[in-house]
Formats: structure tokens, C-alpha cells, sequence
């Protein structure tokens, strides 16, 4: 990889990060993607239980997502889900890694073997290496234990989160914090903010090494509010949130979509009781530049579009 190529980390998980780095890929950019370690969902969730790896979920896709193209094959093996027998619901992806995980006898080890084989561009750091749980307390006093039980909620969902926590506390992985020590950019977002963003920086010498960090930093905000987790949320409540969980004034760049969907794409979310997230940039810190932009895939789901996310920030590094 040429040494002049600007050093980018993403930190994040789930779908958002997935969207990022397919996009990010394609650019002259030396990556690095830290992403969390708090999933306990799904084929995920059951691997963690049965097999005591750490979960591999957001591990598979940033595989995917940084992958050549020219490994289709292996892609959609990775991507590949059963939905039959003994393996129903498990994804190849998951299992593969899991199964590496035990031959290597570590997961940072089975990662890069992965990333050989599928020609990964760019390096992929689990955010801590400890086997930990995500708890929430929510307003009204009550904890919620486990990440999915926050993600897809069986409670109270009027009550606000109050704060999110690790158990047992968690150590960052070394080569994740060296990541950060070495960036030029730092990318928080897209993703769910309190199960895909916040759980990697609830690991201990995250929060210090972002703060320490010479590099500017950059929020993806979120396009839309999650029921449950982020009621309501204005864009700057989203800034709000990363702040307490790291220090006031740590953003360089904000970037916001302000591209509106049309009705028809909304009526999906208001029956999920989600909302398009309303810029009120008067609220926004006043070290931050702001990027308003059209960051909206043209159909489908309302996620955003790769390569547009892609080209906003590549405008920023360069």
C-alpha cells in the first residue's frame, strides 16, 4: 500500500459500517475498521453461547464490505445464510469465522487469515478482545441486559436511554488504539448509536486515545431516529450523545443528509415509529464544520448511498 495514502478509521458496526466501507473501498485510502464486540444476536449471539467465540457478525461484514470484487464467490459464501437444519439462521460467514477463531486460537489471528482469502483492502480490529455484554439503563431506573434486548426491544420503549455500559469492563484491543495513535481521519458512524457506535468506545483507552488523537474526527449522523433507542433525537442529540461518551468539541466534521425521501419510502419507518432526523444545526458545536449534503440511496430501504458517503468524505481528506 503506496505511504502517502491518507490513514482513514472507521469505528462503528452493523449495516451503517457495511454501507461505509463498500463505498470507502474503492477510493486511494489506507483503512482501518474498528468495530464492535458487543453483538449477542441472531447466529452471532448463539456462536457466542455455544462455541465462547467473540462475535463475529460486524466482523463479516466489514470482510465483506473491504473485499475485491474479484472474490464474488467467496463473498457470497461469506453472505450466505441457511435457512434449513441443523444450521438454520446461521450465516457461513459466522461459522467460518468462529471455526478459524478456534484453529488460530485467536481472533485477531483468524480475522487477518480471513482477510487474505477474500483480498481484504485495509485491516479490520475487533474493538476489544474481552467477551463482555452490553447493559442499558433506561430513565425510569430499569437495566436492560444484552445488546439485541436493546436493539429490538420487550420494553418500555418511552423510557430514554440513560447511559450504557460494558460487563465485565472491557480492554481495548492494542492494535485498535494503534490504529487511532496512527490515523489522519477518524470516522464515527453511520449506525445504531447506543449498540453499534457507543459499545466501542465504552472500551478502555478508546475514549482517551480519540481524545489524544492529532487526527480530525468526523459523525456520520444517522438519516433516521430508532424506536427504542433514539425516540425523537434531533442531529444534534445524536452530536450530544458522542460527546458524553467522549469530550466536548471532539468533531472536526458533521455530516448530515438533507435529501428528503419521498412519503411512500416514510410510511415503512412511521409504522416502526421512525423518524427522519431533523437538522438543527443551531444546536450543533460551533468547532464543527458542517456538511449538508444529498447522502440518500435513490430506492429501498432509507440507508445511505455508498458512494455518495464515500465522495463526501474523500472530499474532506482531500
Amino acid at each position: 500500500m503506496p505511504k502517502n495514502q491518507k490513514k482513514i478509521v472507521t469505528i462503528g458496526g452493523g449495516t451503517g459500517t457495511f454501507v461505509m466501507l463498500s463505498g470507502l473501498r474503492d477510493y486511494p485510502l489506507n483503512i482501518s475498521a474498528i468495530v464492535s464486540m458487543a453483538d449477542n444476536g441472531g447466529s452471532t449471539g448463539i456462536l457466542r453461547e455455544e462455541i465462547g467465540v467473540l462475535p463475529p457478525g460486524d466482523v463479516r461484514r466489514a470482510l465483506v464490505a473491504l473485499s475485491s470484487q474479484s472474490q464474488k464467490i467467496l463473498i457470497d459464501l461469506f453472505n450466505y445464510r441457511f435457512n434449513e437444519g441443523t444450521f438454520n439462521g446461521h450465516s457461513f460467514g459466522n461459522i467460518f469465522l468462529a471455526a478459524l477463531e478456534k484453529i488460530t486460537g485467536n481472533t485477531q489471528k483468524a480475522i487477518d487469515e480471513a482477510s487474505k482469502m477474500l483480498d481484504v483492502k485495509g485491516k479490520i480490529f475487533p474493538s476489544t478482545l474481552t467477551k463482555c455484554h452490553l447493559f442499558a439503563q433506561l430513565e425510569n431506573g430499569k437495566i436492560i441486559k444484552g445488546e439485541t434486548n436493546i436493539d429490538i426491544p420487550k420494553h418500555n420503549t418511552n423510557a430514554p436511554i440513560k447511559r450504557v455500559w460494558l460487563k465485565p469492563r472491557a480492554k481495548a484491543n492494542p492494535q485498535a488504539i494503534k490504529a487511532i495513535q496512527n490515523a489522519d481521519f477518524i470516522i464515527l458512524g453511520p449506525g445504531d448509536l447506543y449498540t453499534s457506535i457507543i459499545p466501542n468506545l465504552l472500551c478502555s483507552g478508546i475514549k482517551n486515545a480519540l481524545i489524544k488523537s492529532k487526527a480530525k474526527k468526523i459523525y456520520i449522523v444517522n438519516l433516521m431516529t430508532k424506536f427504542g433507542e433514539t425516540n425523537n433525537f434531533k442531529a444534534s442529540d445524536f452530536v450530544k450523545t458522542i460527546e458524553k461518551y467522549t469530550t466536548k468539541n471532539l468533531l472536526d466534521f458533521i455530516i448530515i443528509n438533507n435529501k428528503m425521501p419521498t412519503k411512500k419510502r416514510l410510511e415503512k419507518y412511521r409504522e416502526e415509529k421512525a423518524q427522519l432526523v431533523e437538522i438543527d444545526e443551531e444546536n450543533f458545536p460551533k468547532t464543527a464544520q458542517i456538511i449538508k449534503t444529498d447522502l440518500l440511496r435513490p430506492r429501498g430501504f432509507i440507508r445511505h448511498d455508498p458512494n455518495k458517503l464515500a465522495k463526501t468524505i474523500f472530499q474532506i481528506v482531500f
